[in-house]
């Protein structure tokens, strides 16, 4: 058909539109609106899905010739998994980058306890007596504890290992050999946050880990701790918990790369904080790996178009029917 093509939902990366492309022309939404969407949906071989949509059936079932939707990255919390199973949609996803967010996670540790923003400021604005004002903190000796020990829980287990760290893990789902083998211990979530001088959040977003850091965690939590997210912002109950911890300095320092709504009122007390460390969702967004998960997202999705087996797709129960 003529007027086949692949939809991204926005912008998306040249390496996905040269595999993509001699199959049929990529476009691009003008919009990331619902309505924008659906409107584009006939003639949509396959959707790739930004996190900027929730991709729900209303958009599937404009899409009467759609065949696979893709998600460039590990999470797919934005898609209607239930939805696209029961149409029989294949959802391919990419979990080949996850090692930028385990290094934006040791480099967030590192520009916390090392205090390197508030010194880089120093210097330019004429500080440089106060340097002996500001304690900086080490990584050597100190507990790192990972909530998730999946992929990118894994990777930062290793980023961590040469800094002389101990590393422990909450994972409900992991077997504690595997753990063993990288040298890390196991433990549950309760005795890891009072032990932790670092803890990092690398859970799946689901039913299970919805909320997961509750008000009562920071009654628990080592004190003095970091607390580093770089998973879904849902994992934590809310930022009020957060920023009322910092601001009673049950926690030193936080570090944000996702917010329980994307994106967040900037006003909101937290990021008054000078021990608040935040990015705009792009920890996993290196060149490296964005070359890997679009490269990665886009054959997979050329596999299903062709009626070939993809490498990763979140519900395999749909491809042979």
């Amino acid at each position: 058909m003529s007027d086949e093509r692949f939809l991204s939902t926005a912008p998306i990366g040249q390496i996905a539109i040269d595999i993509l492309s001699p199959r049929a022309p990529v476009e691009i939404s003008p919009s990331t609106s619902h309505e924008s969407i659906v409107s584009l949906m006939d003639g949509t071989l396959g959707l790739i899905c930004r996190a900027e949509t929730y991709i729900d059936g209303r958009i599937l079932d404009a899409g009467k010739n759609l065949k696979v939707l893709g998600r460039p990255g590990v999470g797919y919390d934005s898609v209607d998994v239930v939805a696209a199973t029961e149409r029989g949609i294949p959802l391919i996803y990419a979990p080949v980058g996850g090692f930028a967010v385990a290094e934006w996670a040791m480099a967030a540790m590192l520009a916390l306890a090392k205090r390197i923003i508030e010194c880089n400021q120093m210097v330019k604005s004429d500080k440089w007596s106060q340097r002996y004002s500001v304690e900086l903190d080490d990584m050597t000796e100190k507990t790192l504890g990972i909530v998730g020990f999946g992929r990118i829980g894994q990777h930062l287990a290793r980023l961590a290992s040469p800094f002389g760290m101990r590393v422990v893990a909450f994972d409900p789902f992991v077997d504690r050999k595997l753990a063993r083998s990288q040298n890390v211990e196991l433990l549950e979530l309760e005795a890891l946050l009072k032990i932790s001088d670092y803890v990092s959040l690398h859970p799946a977003l689901n039913d299970s880990s919805r909320g997961l850091i509750k008000s009562e965690h920071m009654q628990i939590i080592k004190n003095g701790a970091m607390l580093i997210n770089a998973s879904r912002g849902g994992v934590v109950e809310n930022l009020e918990i957060l920023a009322d911890a910092l601001d009673g300095g049950i926690l030193s320092g936080v570090a944000l790369d996702v917010f329980p709504e994307e994106p967040p009122l900037h006003t909101h007390r937290i990021f008054e904080h000078p021990m608040c460390l935040c990015a705009p969702h792009m920890a996993g967004l290196s060149k490296l790996a964005m070359f890997r998960i679009l490269k990665s997202m886009a054959n997979d999705m050329l596999a299903v178009v062709d009626g070939n087996t993809p490498k990763y797709c979140v519900n395999p129960e749909v491809l042979n029917k």
